[in-house]
């Protein structure tokens, strides 16, 4: 495992690759809040099956360093960057939610850089407009009163059923946990909400790579709707659909289990 800084515009990202150089690439994006942990929830799984595998602390998040813009323009030049970087150029994607976002973007304007797409739990409705006043409120939590001010402000009680509220809170303190710098996370929570990966989701018909669309359903996780998840999927050409059974725990939870699903997306890319 090696780790490096990579600069661009403003920004100095932390990126770690992992797995042998001469396997097949995957690159792994992580959501808003999130950190690159928090994608395949650590799993070595992929790495361990021979893939050479990269991933990176979007700005402003983790160990990267604060920005001055945190548009889906800037993440999707942020992810060609990492790639030259290391010198991959064509690799599989796999990103969650802000991630897979990001990604799709790059898949529609760098179409030669993408060999297969896993876009996990993804968020952005372009036909619904975003609860701004959401993401403010988490924004201004965070600034206040730190990790603290954004689990109150999640109003974990009011998104979750009880039997998840613990999890689900747990989750929020260590994920926060992992950023240097919280005021630039804030940042984020404001400005990334307000940017469009893309306008409308007629233009995810033009991706043509093997494709995945990893759902969770509303029950636990309502921030990332089932019905969005099956929207993209039904218009991304040949595009597969997984979601967990209900009453079990969300796929994109499950490190081990999403790993697999990504290998052989990468199987089937290659």
């Amino acid at each position: 495992m090696t780790d490096r800084i990579v600069e661009r515009a403003g920004a100095r990202l932390a990126l770690e690759e992992a797995g042998p150089r001469d396997g097949a690439p995957i690159v792994l994006l992580h959501g808003l809040t999130a950190t690159r942990r928090y994608v395949v929830m650590g799993s070595k799984a992929l790495q361990r099956g021979g893939f050479r595998v990269v991933s990176y602390d979007a700005r402003g998040h983790g160990r990267s360093s604060p920005a001055p813009s945190y548009r889906y323009e800037d993440l999707a030049a942020d992810l060609l960057a990492a790639m030259d970087a290391v010198g991959i150029g064509r690799a599989v994607l796999a990103g969650a939610s802000m991630g897979a976002h990001t990604l799709l973007r790059v898949a529609l304007d760098a179409p030669e850089r993408v060999a297969g797409v896993v876009a996990i739990t993804p968020a952005f409705d372009p036909a619904v407009p975003p609860d701004l006043e959401r993401w403010d409120a988490l924004a201004d939590g965070l600034r206040r009163d730190g990790i603290d001010g954004f689990v109150d402000a999640y109003r974990v009680e009011d998104e979750v059923p009880e039997a998840w509220a613990g999890t689900v809170r747990t989750v929020l303190r260590q994920r926060m946990a992992q950023h240097d710098d919280l005021r630039a996370v804030a940042d984020a929570l404001q400005q990334v909400p307000r940017s469009r990966p893309f306008a409308s989701l007629e233009e995810l018909r033009a991706i043509a790579v093997p494709t995945v669309v990893v759902a969770d359903r509303d029950e636990v996780d309502p921030g990332h709707p089932l019905a969005v998840g099956e929207a993209y999927a039904a218009t991304i050409p040949g595009a597969r659909l997984l979601v967990e059974e209900p009453g079990r725990s969300p796929l994109a939870w499950q490190g081990g289990q999403l790993s697999r699903v990504i290998a052989e997306l990468a199987a089937e890319a290659a």
